[in-house]
């Protein structure tokens, strides 16, 4: 089993549809018994940060933004600013979702734009890369991968990678109820990390964490937790339910 430290990510999209219901999911995180060998990080939409950061009694969990821009300031009308992510408190910021990606057409140069912006700020990054259903029937993972990747390497040191949590997300397997099986999870973590020894160092391809992100749920996370190369989670939708409390505690 790796020994870098074990992250779950719980990405909650648009939901839950109100203050209150987010709060009521705060709580029940707030009194949960949680593997201290474990960093979780919670990012609830926009609107919602502050006040479920300021709900937050578990000195374990952190909160980050779901979305950062590349511009500090400037007439980008619904964008929030890396730099005011940071002043808010906020440790970490999601980039380059295979949701901002396919919907939203967000370039794998904007996301690195976005990532050096988000790093000059002093934030961390959950960087997500991941392949479509169609990329993955014509072998093309890897590739796809490591184009992604390519983009923020050249846009940051290798001392930097310490602040990047790397998140695959196979787009097939998101919201679907799909999912990678262990052993396609486990062998695109492994193609990451040696993409990252050939492009960056051996070090940050051996310290980096690269977390799953496809449908996880209590059922599987053990069993993708045991993987050598999978360093924790990014969940969606079983994040909004007491199972997130088991995915969290995978490695217990």
């Amino acid at each position: 089993m790796s020994t870098r430290q074990f992250f779950v990510g719980g990405n909650w999209k648009l939901n839950p549809t109100s203050l209150s219901k987010a709060k009521e999911l705060v709580e029940v995180l707030n009194k949960a018994e949680l593997d201290p060998k474990t960093e979780v990080v919670i990012s609830p939409p926009a609107l919602y940060l502050l006040p479920i950061q300021a709900a937050v009694t578990n000195k374990q969990i952190l909160v980050s933004a779901q979305n950062s821009f590349y511009k500090e300031s400037g007439a980008y009308t619904g964008e929030i600013s890396a730099s005011q992510i940071k002043e808010a408190g906020l440790p970490y910021v999601i980039l380059g979702h295979s949701e901002r990606r396919t919907i939203f057409h967000e370039t794998n140069e904007v996301v690195a734009l976005k990532t050096r912006a988000a790093l000059d700020a002093g934030l961390k990054v959950i960087l997500c890369i991941g392949e479509t259903l169609a990329q993955r029937e014509s072998g093309e993972t890897a590739k796809v991968c490591e184009e992604q990747l390519s983009a923020v390497v050249k846009q940051i040191k290798a001392e930097e990678w310490s602040n990047i949590v790397i998140a695959y997300e196979p787009v097939w397997a998101i919201g679907t109820g799909k999912v990678a099986t262990t052993a396609q999870a486990q062998e695109t973590h492994v193609d990451v990390r040696a993409y990252l020894a050939k492009a960056v160092t051996s070090l940050v391809a051996s310290e980096t964490r690269i977390l799953y992100g496809g449908s996880v749920n209590a059922a599987n996370a053990k069993d993708l937790a045991a993987q050598q190369d999978i360093d924790g989670f990014l969940v969606g939708g079983a994040s909004l339910k007491p199972e997130f409390i088991d995915i969290i505690n995978a490695r217990k």
